[in-house]
């Protein structure tokens, strides 16, 4: 059970509940509600399971999601752990056991829909579930499930598919957002075959393609937070409708050194809201090392360190393309001597609208300078403090990886 008091829904969002959200809060393997559960008779449709609900009643009612495990496999061996981790999140959780162990998807979709049936209409948490969001999620041959339940009930709000086997269609007909998450190293449904299956997903459907680094088929069956901090966001963002979430999804992950693919489409904008827009003041984060980018003195080359919150890590992006800081006078990051070739040092310099002091934040997380077209580069992929920073060739390494605010 968490212990954390959520704080009140905001205004013009009745959905969006609890503390703002950290990258800690999406980390740990609890969120700021109570929950508790109870088992489901077999019936209904499928084969009984478990539910795992909030236990707070003071918010109204709760979006819910549907779990469905892969071919031979049992919820209660191999997703139950999801259940409550994700109702402290806010969720209605509840867990299929299916009708044979050797259904296929199709049957495994059909019976995530009947549990979303039950849960809504006869289930004794029911009055706790909003039937208006729902939402699925399901690994391997389950994952096939949840491509069929996204093209049978197109009003489902949200899907996640793990490593999806879908043998009996594609996602050309999904226009549910739809996250698929995939392992690196899965020999059963490989990388290929995941590719090829995204591939199919309409271009105007909001979906993600995640790969996590050195994952295999059964990486997903074990308690990670890895996931977790991926999926649970997709969640938050179009069942809760709450923008809040949308910034660890895009224009980059906060953590992307586990994760091997990323092909997000920002911006996600749920429930015909809008996307709050980036920030363009706050420290600047090398994502790859868990430091934030420190200005020195004028002419001094810019590193990293750990962060502090101090002036001397407070950037702003300005409309001018300039990284500027403020730590006794402002300064602007600057490529040293207007150099263009990889190597050349990065340095505060004071401000003065040359082309060499112009930065783009990209959506893949990268700093090019717009001379050069060259990537803001931590020094030899060093993550301890004093590490230096250069421009260097781009090549989508961690110790490229920035994110501002």
């Amino acid at each position: 059970m968490a212990a954390t008091t959520p704080a009140p829904h905001a205004d013009g969002n009745p959905y969006q509940r609890g503390p703002d959200p950290t990258i800690g809060m999406i980390e740990a393997n609890r969120g700021p509600f109570a929950t508790a559960s109870v088992s489901v008779s077999p019936g209904n449709g499928f084969n009984g399971g478990m539910i795992y609900y909030p236990t707070d009643t003071s918010l109204g009612t709760w979006g819910a999601l549907a779990i469905v495990p892969g071919y031979t496999a049992l919820f209660a061996n191999e997703e139950a752990w999801m259940g409550p981790w994700l109702a402290s999140f806010g969720f209605v959780v509840i867990g299929v056991e299916t009708n044979s162990r050797t259904d296929y998807d199709t049957a495994r979709g059909t019976q995530l829909l009947a549990a979303l049936d039950y849960l809504t209409t006869k289930s004794p948490v029911r009055d706790r579930v909003d039937p208006n969001r729902l939402s699925v999620l399901g690994h391997s041959m389950g994952g096939g499930g949840v491509v069929y339940a996204t093209e049978h009930r197109p009003s489902l709000k949200a899907a996640v598919a793990l490593a999806p086997f879908s043998p009996s269609q594609n996602l050309s007909t999904d226009t549910v957002p739809t996250m698929v998450i995939g392992g690196q190293n899965d020999t059963v449904v490989t990388p290929s075959y995941v590719d090829s299956l995204y591939a199919t997903m309409p271009a105007s459907t909001p979906s993600d393609f995640v790969q996590i680094a050195g994952a295999d088929h059964v990486y997903y069956t074990h308690p990670n937070n890895i996931e977790m901090k991926v999926l649970i966001p997709w969640l938050k963002t179009f069942v809760d409708n709450d923008t809040r979430y949308t910034q660890f999804l895009c224009p980059t992950l906060p953590d992307p050194g586990t994760i091997s693919a990323y092909r997000p489409k920002c911006p996600y904008v749920p429930g015909g809201g809008t996307t709050p827009p980036p920030a363009n003041t706050g420290p600047l984060h090398a994502v790859g090392a868990s430091k934030c980018l420190n200005a020195g003195s004028s002419g001094s080359q810019a590193q990293i360190q750990d962060c502090t919150g101090g002036a001397s890590q407070a950037w702003t992006h300005t409309d001018a393309n300039q990284l500027s800081v403020t730590s006794g006078s402002q300064l602007c990051l600057d490529a040293y001597g207007q150099g263009t070739s990889p190597g050349t040092r990065v340095i505060t310099w004071a401000c003065n609208g040359q082309v060499n002091q112009q930065w783009r934040l990209n959506a893949d997380g990268s700093v090019t300078g717009v001379q050069s077209g060259l990537c803001l580069d931590v020094s030899a992929g060093a993550t301890s403090n004093g590490a230096l920073v250069q421009l260097w060739t781009c090549n989508g390494q961690s110790n490229q990886q920035w994110r501002l605010g």
